[in-house]
Order: structure tokens, then C-alpha cells, then sequence
């Protein structure tokens, strides 16, 4: 387990607060626009600022589920990935878990539940969307994992730049195969949550967790932002009236002790022992 640096934080939070927010921002694109398309214009104007992408498959699949979910329902879809990161690199790498990243597994997982308890009669008519958005989350996982484990002497931003550039051709060439009959001009409200993603989330965010990524072991910087799911669960409440329940105040306690058990400080020895070196 790690604390996070000063520099860390300074990218976490802004990193939590554009992604949590764009759950709503980007429900709102997708409302009356073809989602595809929405997600390559996006991507397109991102590339000029240096945006990153996480996954192809991420992309795709997540856009399309938003469009059919309510964006509170489909932030913590997609957010039950720092769960399958850290299980997965458990399973596939080896990787040993001290007991309070289970507690944090643990807790997210348990708030991820009651998030979605009372969404699985709403949900009940379209699994195939939820299927989706958490296969969107497995791969973005395993991605984090992968990321985290590649020894390429290259700049985070060139890795970020190239992956965006590439995500953008294909995004564009599937928009214009499933897409094209739908185009028209976009609102105003479509083109803000465009500009939303490309500027903040594919100029900003992605970058910025590509360095957390990086920089911090795959539990500590997967569930470092757990809080995303919940910003984007009040923010689509407060701005589309998605309804809250008791579930959802009930998951924002969960999901601090999840950040907390993977970034609070290892507790110190109180008395250093009488001979060899000590421990911080």
C-alpha cells in the first residue's frame, strides 16, 4: 500500500471531479445524438489536447450502455472495475493482497450492490446493456493491469496521444457504418458535453490517470477513484432528476472506507527497534 504524493493528489482530484460529473454531461449528449458519433467527436477534438483512451473496447461498449441506462446506474457499472482490477490481478499476476485491500475490495463491492439493488427492476428489461458495461469495465481492468506492468521507456502523454489517435480512426469508422443514417447537427446542450470530453475528460482525465496508473500499484490507483461512480450518481440526480434512494447514501460511506483502507498511511511502529535498520 502507498500514500499518495502532493503531486498525485493534485491530479487525483480534478481527475475524480471531471470523470464523476461526466456521467450526466454525457447522458445528456447521448440523449438526442447518435452515441457513437458523440463519442468520436469527442475523441477527434480531444486529440489536439493530448487526451488519452483507456481501452477500444471500453469505449464502444460503455457509450453504447449509457445510451439505454440512466447515467448514475451506468457510472457505477462502470466503476465496478477497480473490483475486477483487483481481482484479476490477483488471478492472473499473483498479485498478494494485504488484508485491508480486501477490506476496500470488500467495501466497493458492497457498495456497488446497493447502488444497483434497487436499479435491477429497471435494468431487468435490458441485461443485455448491463452485460455490457460491465465487460466495458473487466477490459478497462485488465488494461490497468497490463498498463501497469509494461516496461515501455516512452512519456506517458506519447502513449496517451497515440492510443487517443487510434481509438479516435476507429471510433469514426464505426460511427460512420452504424451511425450515418442518424447524423444531423448538434444541439447546444450536445455540442457542451462534447467539448465537456474532449477538453476535461480526453484532454485531462485520461492523461492524468494514465500517470496514477503508472506511478501506483493497480489497487491503489483503481480504487483511489471509487469516488467517480458516486459524483456521477448525485451529479445525474441533481441535473437529469434521476431519483436517489437509501442505497445510494448508503454506498458513499462504503466507498470512503474503500479509499481510505487503500490509501491511509501504514501505521508506524512506535518504538524503533534496538538494533538494525528501522521502518517508515
Amino acid at each position: 500500500m502507498e500514500t499518495l504524493t502532493k503531486k498525485q493528489w493534485a491530479l487525483l482530484v480534478p481527475l475524480t471531479l471531471a470523470w464523476g460529473l461526466n456521467w450526466p454531461v454525457m447522458k445528456l449528449g447521448v440523449t438526442d445524438y447518435p452515441p457513437i458519433t458523440f463519442r468520436a467527436l469527442s475523441l477527434w477534438l480531444g486529440v489536439p489536447v493530448l487526451g488519452a483512451t483507456n481501452m477500444f473496447v471500453w469505449h464502444v461498449c460503455i457509450i453504447v450502455a449509457l445510451k439505454e441506462l440512466s447515467s448514475g446506474r451506468a457510472a457505477i457499472l462502470g466503476y465496478t472495475m477497480p473490483i475486477f482490477s483487483a481481482l484479476l490481478g490477483a488471478w492472473l499476476f499473483g498479485t498478494r493482497l494485504a488484508g485491508r485491500a480486501w477490506l476496500g475490495v470488500g467495501a466497493a463491492a458492497l457498495g456497488v450492490a446497493l447502488l444497483l439493488w434497487h436499479a435491477i427492476a429497471g435494468l431487468s428489461g435490458k441485461p443485455g446493456y448491463m452485460a455490457l458495461a460491465l465487460f466495458a469495465a473487466a477490459t478497462w481492468a485488465l488494461g490497468t493491469q497490463l498498463l501497469r506492468r509494461t516496461r515501455m521507456p516512452v512519456p506517458t502523454l506519447a502513449i496517451s496521444f497515440w492510443m487517443t489517435t487510434l481509438t479516435a480512426v476507429v471510433m469514426a469508422v464505426l460511427a460512420v457504418l452504424l451511425e450515418r443514417p442518424q447524423w444531423k447537427a448538434p444541439s447546444a446542450p450536445t455540442w457542451a458535453a462534447i467539448v465537456y470530453n474532449a477538453v476535461l475528460i480526453f484532454g485531462f482525465a485520461h492523461a492524468a490517470w494514465f500517470a496514477l496508473a503508472r506511478e501506483l500499484p493497480p489497487i491503489a490507483s483503481t480504487l483511489s477513484v471509487m469516488l467517480i461512480p458516486v459524483l456521477g450518481v448525485f451529479s445525474g440526480a441533481l441535473w437529469l432528476g434521476e431519483v436517489l434512494h437509501w442505497q445510494d447514501w448508503a454506498a458513499v460511506a462504503l466507498m470512503v472506507v474503500a479509499i481510505a483502507a487503500v490509501l491511509s498511511p501504514a501505521a508506524s511502529r512506535t518504538a524503533a527497534p534496538a538494533v538494525g535498520p528501522g521502518r517508515s
